[in-house]
Parts: C-alpha cells; sequence; structure tokens
C-alpha cells in the first residue's frame, strides 16, 4: 500500500495542474466532518448514554452510529430521545449497527422514530462460509433492503475479515457483492478488517466504484490483530482519505475496539491525527 501510494503522489509531479492536487485533497480532508461509532464507547455508553454524547460532541464528532447493547440500540433512551438528544448537541444519529432477525421489523419502525438513515446489519447471518450460503444470504439483503426503502430507510452490511474467505477460488464477499443489489444493499466497508484479510481496499474501490457509501475507518496492528490509534498500525489513512470519491463514501465512521488507554484520549488521538494531515 506504501508503494501505491507513493506511485500516486510521483504521478503528481508530472504537471503544473496536478501539484495543486495534494493541496486540494488535504483542505477537503481537514474540512470534512467525521462519524464515530459508538462500540468504541460501549461502556461508558451503558453507564450514562446522555453524559458519554456530551463528551464525544466535545471531541468534534458529527455523526453518530449506534450498536447494540445489553439495554438495546438506544442504551436505554427511547429511538427518540436518542436522535434528539444527538441534534441538541449538533451531531446527526445516521446510522446504527443491527440483527437481521425476527424483530426486524420493529427495528425499521424504531430506526425511523430515530430519524436515522441506514440500517446497516452488523455480522453474517449465514450458517457457513460457503459461496451457496452467501448467494442465500445476498437475497436475504435484497429483501431486507427492499423493505427499508419502504421505511424510507437504507439497508446495510458491515463486514468483519471472514468474509474475504475463498471457496473453490472465489472470494465470499465478492459473492455477496455480486448477488446484491446496489440500490438495495449499501455495504459499510471496514478498512481495518480488509487489511487484516490480507485484501486492499483501493482493489474494491476500483472493482466496485460507488459502492460503499459508509466506512469504519480503523488502523489495525498487525500483529495483535486489534485496533489501534491511526498512525500505529498498518492502513495508510492518509491513502485511503484521498480514494473517498472513488468508493461512494458519504459517512466515515471512526471505530476503534482497544485503547492504549481509554476510548476518549484514543478518539482524542485519532481527531488529532486527521487534523493535522
Amino acid at each position: 500500500m506504501n508503494t501505491r501510494r507513493k506511485f500516486i503522489k510521483n504521478a503528481s509531479l508530472l504537471s503544473a495542474a496536478t501539484l495543486l492536487l495534494p493541496q486540494i485533497t488535504m483542505a477537503t480532508t481537514r474540512n470534512s466532518s467525521y462519524g464515530v461509532q459508538l462500540y468504541s464507547f460501549r461502556d461508558d455508553m451503558l453507564a450514562d448514554p446522555i453524559k458519554t454524547l456530551e463528551k464525544i460532541a466535545s471531541l468534534g464528532f458529527k455523526e453518530i452510529e449506534s450498536a447494540g447493547s445489553s439495554k438495546g440500540y438506544y442504551y436505554g433512551l427511547t429511538p427518540a430521545q436518542m436522535g434528539e438528544t444527538c441534534k441538541a448537541l449538533g451531531m446527526s444519529l445516521t446510522s446504527g449497527h443491527v440483527h437481521l432477525d425476527d424483530k426486524f421489523e420493529q427495528t425499521m419502525a424504531d430506526a425511523v422514530a430515530s430519524d436515522q438513515e441506514y440500517l446497516i446489519c452488523s455480522s453474517m447471518p449465514s450458517d457457513g462460509q460457503t459461496v451457496d450460503n452467501y448467494k442465500k444470504v445476498a437475497e436475504q439483503f435484497n429483501i431486507a433492503g427492499d423493505a427499508c426503502r419502504k421505511h424510507g430507510l437504507k439497508f446495510g452490511y458491515h463486514n468483519h475479515e471472514y468474509e474475504f474467505e475463498s471457496e473453490n477460488g472465489e472470494v465470499l464477499y465478492d459473492v455477496l457483492m455480486d448477488n446484491t443489489q446496489k440500490e438495495l444493499v449499501h455495504m459499510e466497508l471496514d478498512l481495518g478488517w480488509v487489511v487484516i484479510a490480507g485484501k486492499d481496499p483501493l482493489h474494491y474501490f476500483k472493482k466496485y466504484p460507488g459502492r460503499f457509501p459508509l466506512w469504519h475507518l480503523k488502523d489495525m496492528d498487525m500483529h495483535e490483530k486489534v485496533s489501534t490509534e491511526f498512525g500505529k498500525g498498518i492502513l495508510d489513512v492518509p491513502l485511503m482519505l484521498e480514494m473517498k470519491e472513488q468508493s461512494g463514501v458519504q459517512y466515515i465512521y471512526i471505530e476503534q475496539e482497544e485503547y492504549a488507554s481509554s476510548p476518549f484520549d484514543s478518539m482524542m488521538h485519532n481527531m488529532n491525527y486527521l487534523k493535522n494531515l
């Protein structure tokens, strides 16, 4: 990935016009708003969701993506309370990680009440790592996507590393991409898990341009296979941000599941890293 980044930078030297590209890209990056996946603050959200959201807002985050917890998808708040609290703090509840299960109709109704845009299936509802199973799941996702669209919502899927395993030479994630309808199933690409799986996010941006309206921007320690602060792991964060347009990304959620000290210290580091690119 470092070689590819150098190639892009060297190519910009070919003309006077392209010399302006890095400055334009960096300015765009600095002016971008970032979201956060609330699993990063899971313990704090369970203990005191409103106080925690206030602290998250103070870090400069503008978009919120919720996650499942022992108190539900909204950490003990009602869906409306969750959405209204975020708005009052200058943030938007734009997405939520959910399960595709027998409660999905209520999940959609709650998402409408919270005024969020996306419902993201957080794990593979599959009985096995086979092409046939992934094709079956793709059809389930198409059906869920159609149901969400009727409620004014958008349905999507968040990957881990196991989706990039292969059967008979076929990458299972590609099977999922090829068998889901892009207008019904909106992919949230977790960039950290892609690189842990030994794949390149840029390959997927090129192969499926515009298919990834949501990202999890997550740096990873390749040796421990855990998340880490930006600049300490394997993910080339600046290069990823240069490829935003090709990927079609609308919302970038920072997620960190493990921390050097605390989630707030780690997220402060991450936000400062992005500001100082």
